[in-house]
C-alpha cells in the first residue's frame, strides 16, 4: 500500500468512525426504542441532525473506500477496515465514558497484529 493509498484509506476509516460517533449522539437524543415509539423513532431519524450527519459521513466514507478498491486488493482493504474498531473504542472511551476491559485491550491488540500481517507484502 502506497502512502497515498494509506492516507485515503485512513481518511475513510476516520470518517466512518466520526459517523459512528454522530450516530451514537443522535441515538442518545432519540432515546430508547420500544414497541410504542418504534415508528415515531423511524420518522425522527429523518430530522435528527446528528443522525443525518452521521449517515452522510458513512456515505462519504463508503465512496472513499470504493476509490481505495480501485487500487488495493479487497483481501487487503477489507480486513484493514477493522482498524476502525480501534477508533470506535477510543471514541466510546473518551466521548461516551465507556470502559475498556483487559479483554477488549487484548482483542484490539490482536486486530492490530492481524491487520499488520494482512497488509504486509
Amino acid at each position: 500500500m502506497t502512502l497515498q493509498e494509506f492516507l485515503l484509506f485512513f481518511t475513510a476509516i476516520l470518517l466512518s468512525s466520526a459517523g459512528q460517533a454522530l450516530l451514537k449522539l443522535g441515538a442518545i437524543k432519540l432515546g430508547k426504542v420500544n414497541s410504542s415509539n418504534f415508528f415515531s423513532h423511524l420518522l425522527n431519524i429523518l430530522v435528527t441532525p446528528e443522525l443525518l450527519a452521521g449517515l452522510f459521513l458513512y456515505g462519504f466514507s463508503a465512496m472513499l473506500f470504493i476509490l481505495i478498491l480501485t487500487r488495493v486488493k479487497l483481501s487487503v482493504a477489507g480486513p484493514a477496515v477493522s482498524l476502525g474498531y480501534i477508533f470506535s473504542v477510543m471514541i466510546g472511551y473518551f466521548m461516551f465514558k465507556e470502559t475498556i476491559s483487559t479483554t477488549h485491550m487484548i482483542g484490539l491488540a490482536l486486530i492490530i497484529c492481524g491487520v499488520i500481517l494482512v497488509v504486509q507484502r
